[in-house]
């Protein structure tokens, strides 16, 4: 029974917590000036990739793959790093605030370099421009996961792990 609560519990704490890693996501995209300039960049290069394909009498298929595309990048950024976590913390018995807080933070901010592209480092390493944009991306999905991590914390986290046995009162 302990177990189906811990589940339901869970659930709710990844219900709870990706909407509040997507709001800080969305803020700290907004309030970065670079990010702006890159947000203005894409929404430009999507209306051109939906007016050209309508000019040409197509349907907007382009549209519809960079959205899903798009929903899938989010789905991997803010669902994936506290659930898994969250799942270490209850098989491991973690209940610590920089367990869920910094792992789910550290997580989220390591996807860009886990799935970058080999051609792509090389012109990293040459441009260090792209290098700076790339540590102001990976301080702020630092900051989305850690914000995930730590409403996962508050809901279940406190409580993970199997049940302690108490101790009957008065006895040493």
């Amino acid at each position: 029974m302990h177990l189906l609560g811990r589940l339901f519990l869970g659930a709710f704490a990844l219900l709870c917590a990706v909407p509040a890693g997507f709001a800080i996501l969305v803020l700290a995209l907004l309030v970065d000036p670079a990010a702006q300039a890159w947000l203005t960049g894409g929404a430009l290069a999507g209306l051109d990739l939906a007016l050209s394909d309508l000019s040409a009498g197509l349907p907007p298929e382009g549209v519809v793959l960079f959205i899903a595309g798009l929903s899938q990048a989010l789905f991997v950024m803010l669902v994936v790093p506290p659930a898994l976590v969250g799942l270490c913390g209850e098989i491991l018995g973690r209940r610590g605030l920089l367990w869920y807080g910094a792992g789910c933070g550290a997580l989220t901010a390591a996807l860009p370099w886990l799935t970058r592209e080999a051609l792509r480092s090389g012109e990293m390493a040459r441009n260090p421009v792209l290098l700076a944009g790339e540590a102001r991306l990976t301080v702020i999905l630092f900051v989305v996961g850690a914000s995930a991590g730590l409403v996962y914390w508050l809901i279940a986290g406190r409580g993970a792990g199997l049940v302690r046995p108490t101790r009957p009162a008065g006895t040493a």
